[in-house]
């Protein structure tokens, strides 16, 4: 459809709705920056930008008939000039306090719902694969997981928490940030946040999406906005302490991980293979140790940032850090015979890998 069209028909409709039926209309218009998303991905960026502001004009700034709009969207997207001319919008972000309870079921809600179905022995499964997203005052679980497991539960009881977030949301964000992982971002950060702890970073609620990715400062606000991040603590002015919320999202941090392992290092075949595998059946990676108990295998993990592309050379000297501070004692103490040794070095979007195997 032109955008010639497309306005002539918003501007009927209008005309209908004031003068013919002469009521006021409520607008409801969800993920509204979804369009500028995909065409940012696509190439015609500008092109959106214009027709999303000619059809917000006509749709809320000289619709006669409008009593209120609500628009929901990740970012708010306030530079690109979309809402010219419409008087004093309210925003209403994720950190703000208004209507925080009502973005997600809150605690006493889900032990309602679980009680509900005679499903209370799983409240703790609940809580920890779904629970931890911060909304202004109020912390809530995701709604949609909440719904999806309890449906899943009334079927078979003795079904396991899954990931229910990659089947509603583009992934998209998190390869972009592992892919900055040899351009600012270190190695510690990202262990940090798989291990449970949390990271402070400045955060910009206004971004354009032609400059996410610009800068990996950028990249930390979107985590946060899509969900992949929430806070923890009080803020401090913009400054916030992020964290990974839940166990479905930390997953989704070690699948990419892997992945990109997989794809950047995939040469190294069987030893590589090896790898990705303990991570997946390990319980150790954020401390940078896994533990193999059922095959008594155990693995070291010095990860470094390779600078001027030096890969081989931080390789080694992650390898020969891990002799000189013994990272592998404890796993020696704990009996494990077999003891995996590996120096990963990255640089922007390469990586190698190096290894040494020691029987015990």
């Amino acid at each position: 459809m032109s955008d010639s069209v497309l306005m002539s028909s918003l501007r009927i409709l209008s005309d209908l709705l004031n003068k013919h039926y002469q009521r006021k209309v409520i607008i409801l218009i969800d993920e509204y920056d979804v369009p500028l998303a995909k065409a940012n991905d696509q190439g015609y960026y500008d092109q959106m930008v214009t027709l999303i502001r000619n059809m917000f004009e006509q749709a809320l700034k000289t619709n006669e008939a409008l009593y209120f709009a609500v628009l929901t969207g990740c970012l708010r997207v306030a530079k690109e000039s979309i809402f010219t001319g419409l008087n004093n919008p309210k925003n209403l972000s994720i950190t703000t306090a208004r209507f925080d309870e009502y973005f997600g079921f809150t605690d006493d809600e889900v032990k309602e719902m679980l009680k509900y179905y005679d499903l209370e022995e799983k409240y703790h499964a609940m809580k920890e694969w779904y629970d931890g997203y911060h909304f202004g005052n109020v912390d809530v679980y995701c709604p949609w997981d909440v719904i999806s497991y309890c449906d899943e539960l009334t079927d078979d009881p003795r079904i396991e928490p899954r990931d229910y977030w990659s089947n509603t949301s583009s992934n998209d964000v998190v390869r972009h940030f592992i892919e900055k992982t040899g351009n600012g971002l270190t190695k510690s950060e990202i262990e940090a946040l798989v291990a449970g702890k949390t990271v402070t970073k400045e955060i910009c609620e206004q971004l354009t999406y032609n400059q996410l990715y610009d800068s990996i400062e950028h990249i930390w606000s979107v985590l946060f906005a899509t969900g992949y991040l929430t806070q923890r603590g009080k803020p401090d002015g913009n400054r916030m302490q992020l964290a990974i919320p839940n166990m479905e999202i930390r997953n989704i941090f070690t699948s990419q991980i892997m992945n990109m392992f997989r794809k950047e290092a995939g040469r190294d075949g069987e030893l590589l293979s090896a790898f990705c595998d303990a991570l997946q059946t390990g319980n150790g990676y954020g401390d940078i140790i896994v533990k193999i108990e059922s095959k008594e295998i155990g693995i070291v993990i010095e990860v470094k940032y390779a600078g001027n592309s030096r890969l081989e050379t931080a390789c080694r000297e992650a390898l020969a850090q891990i002799e000189k501070e013994k990272y592998d004692t404890e796993l020696r103490e704990e009996g494990y015979h077999t003891i995996y040794k590996f120096g990963i070095a990255c640089y922007k979007k390469k990586c190698k890998v190096m290894s040494v195997k020691v029987q015990n």
